[in-house]
């Protein structure tokens, strides 16, 4: 059973349909409930996708997720962080009341999921977390000051659960996709006057490449065939950061 949260679109869709075809049944949270239906009606088997329409950075989102997970499953095995949002614009023209919604949604909301998981994840022998980073985490991106801050704490959450659980048998990960073709870079704009020399910085030599491949990432680290994977972050990124 997966509890999947950023389901409507790009890589939460991808990896809903992915987990789909390999057996699972899924939870898949977000606010878009239009998108939400569009992934469900796409997947393999529908009926194995149970949509719920929330936000993550509501408090109350978390355990009424897990409790929808647990009702449709009867067990919980997997929690992917996938919500997120984005914002560029020059760090010194910084929006602070956006700032906060950013890292409420990325990093505050995944923890709020990983809080109301934890108990149903251990008591069923630990299964596993894949948090949806960033490579802006670990190498500078120019004009997303809070998104990189955001997805830099989620992995220090990751690494900090991985190794206060991993005696309990759960598994908690990260994938850190870049250069992907997804609604959030789609709609990416320069802020004014920005240096366009600076993208270079965040583009793959191969250009880029569909949400797919980082949900094989993530149904990767999230079945028993990386048992012994622990703490990781795993770039998807087509040799950007190379």
């Amino acid at each position: 059973m997966v509890l999947l949260t950023g389901g409507a679109s790009g890589i939460g869709r991808a990896t809903v349909h992915r987990l789909v075809a390999e057996g699972a049944t899924v939870v898949a949270v977000d606010v878009d409930a239009a998108g939400l239906a569009e992934t469900a009606t796409g997947a393999a088997h529908p009926a194995s996708v149970a949509p719920l329409v929330g936000d993550v950075s509501d408090p109350a989102l978390a355990p009424r997720a897990v409790a929808a997970a647990l009702e449709v499953g009867g067990r919980l095995d997997l929690l992917v962080n996938g919500a997120g949002i984005l914002r560029f614009e020059h760090s010194h023209e910084a929006d602070m009341e956006a700032w906060t919604r950013v890292l409420d949604v990325n990093l505050t909301g995944a923890m709020r999921l990983c809080r109301a998981a934890l108990p149903a994840l251990l008591a069923d022998g630990g299964g596993a977390i894949v948090n949806v980073s960033s490579t802006s985490a670990r190498f500078g991106h120019p004009w997303a000051a809070a998104y990189a801050a955001s997805k830099g704490g989620l992995l220090a959450l990751t690494q900090t659960l991985a190794v206060e659980y991993a005696a309990q048998g759960l598994r908690v990960n990260a994938v850190c996709p870049g250069s992907i073709d997804t609604p959030i870079t789609g709609a990416f704009q320069l802020p004014e006057g920005a240096d366009a020399r600076l993208l270079r910085r965040i583009m793959a030599p191969t250009g880029m490449a569909g949400p797919d491949v980082v949900a094989a990432a993530i149904a990767y680290l999230g079945s028993d065939d990386a048992r012994h994977v622990n703490g990781i972050d795993l770039r998807v990124d087509g040799a950007t950061h190379a």
